[in-house]
């Protein structure tokens, strides 16, 4: 779930893993070029969150536009798209 999307200057990204495994969540552009890595490690079984304040992997900001999370743990993968106003 991601809320609020759109969003302005930040949003919540909630997902939830069903069995211990290993876990990337990442934010990539309109061209599907990486903007930032928010997740990229081993997690136990459970509900998580994360913020993502419009920035990329250098700490720039990043601009207005359509932006895809795409969220793999273990052999699932799940992409959502949301939307940076500013």
């Amino acid at each position: 779930t991601i809320y609020p999307s759109p969003f302005n200057t930040s949003t919540v990204i909630s997902y939830q893993i069903p069995e211990d495994c290993f876990v990337s969540l990442c934010i990539y552009d309109i061209k599907g070029r990486l903007v930032k890595t928010l997740v990229n490690s081993i997690a136990q079984s459970g509900d998580f969150s994360v913020v993502w304040s419009g920035n990329d992997n250098n700490g720039s900001s990043v601009s207005s536009g359509l932006y895809f999370v795409k969220l793999t743990a273990g052999d699932q993968v799940s992409t959502n798209r949301m939307v940076l106003l500013k």
